[in-house]
C-alpha cells in the first residue's frame, strides 16, 4: 500500500533545485515552524535547494492526556528510562517520509541529494528512516532529539547509510527531551560507527543563531560531496 503524500509548505532557493531538504517539525507544530530558518541562511553558500516541510498527522498525544494534536508518534510516556514512542506510529510516520523522498526522485533529485531534518519528534523521524532507508542519503540533521526504537537499529539498519554523515544538537538546559538523553543517542550511534558530529548549546527546547550557522556550514559541505 503507498503511503499517503503529506501535504507540505514548499520553499525553493533558486529554479531546478539539485538538492532538497525534508525537514520535520515537532510535537503539536505544523510545517511552517521552521520556515524562517531559511531566510537565515547564505544562499550563496548553497547549492539550488528545495526546502520541504511536511504537515504531521493529527493523533492522539496519550502525555497530553489523549489531546488530538500534529504529531509523528503518539508518546505513551514520560519517563524518559522505558520507550516512550508508538512503534506503530514511528513506523507510519517512516513511510510518509519514504513517499516524499520518492517523490523528489521523481521530480529529479537522486537520494544521495537529498537530506532528511528534523527538530524534537520530527528529528526522531529523520533518523529512524535515514538509517534504515535502502539508498544513501546526503546527511542526517536531528535537533534536540533522541533515537527512538533504538533496540531495533542493529537489525534493521541500512548498510547504504552506515557512513552518512549525521549531525545532532542539543540545548544544554533543555526541560522536555533532557541533553543527557539525547548525547547517550549520539553516543550509541557513534559506538554503531555512524560520523557523527555532536553539538550542544546553551538553550532550552529550541534554536539559537550560532546553531543556525553551524547548520549552514554541516549542509553547505553534506551538499557539495
Amino acid at each position: 500500500m503507498t503511503a499517503t503524500i503529506l501535504p507540505a509548505v514548499e520553499i525553493q532557493t533558486g529554479p531546478s533545485p539539485t538538492h532538497a531538504v525534508i525537514w520535520l517539525h515537532g510535537l503539536g507544530a505544523d510545517g511552517h515552524d521552521f520556515e524562517p530558518v531559511i531566510d537565515e541562511f547564505d544562499a550563496d553558500r548553497l547549492p539550488f535547494t528545495r526546502f520541504v516541510f511536511p504537515h504531521a498527522p493529527t493523533r492522539p498525544v496519550t502525555i497530553n492526556g489523549g489531546y488530538v494534536m500534529r504529531a509523528w508518534y503518539d508518546i505513551v510516556s514520560s519517563d524518559f528510562s522505558t520507550r516512550r514512542e508508538d512503534p506503530a506510529g514511528v513506523h507510519e510516520s517512516a513511510a510518509q517520509i519514504e513517499a516524499l523522498i520518492a517523490r523528489e526522485n521523481e521530480r529529479g533529485i537522486p537520494d544521495s541529494r537529498i537530506v532528511l531534518a528534523g527538530f524534537s519528534q520530527g528529528g526522531a523521524i529523520a533518523l529512524h528512516t535515514a538509517l534504515r532507508h535502502p539508498r544513501r542519503l546526503a546527511g542526517v540533521l536531528a535537533l534536540s532529539t533522541y533515537l527512538p526504537l533504538a533496540d531495533t537499529l542493529a537489525a534493521e539498519a541500512s548498510e547504504a547509510n552506515a557512513k552518512t554523515p549525521i549531525f545532532m544538537a542539543h540545548g544544554l538546559s533543555d526541560p522536555v527531551i533532557p541533553c543527557d538523553f539525547g548525547k547517550a543517542s549520539a553516543d550509541l550511534l557513534k559506538a554503531a560507527g555512524y560520523p557523527l558530529e555532536w553539538r550542544s548549546y546553551p538553550m532550552d527546547h529550541s534554536l539559537c543563531l550560532e546553531e543556525v550557522q553551524d547548520l549552514e556550514l554541516w549542509l553547505a559541505h553534506v551538499m557539495s560531496r
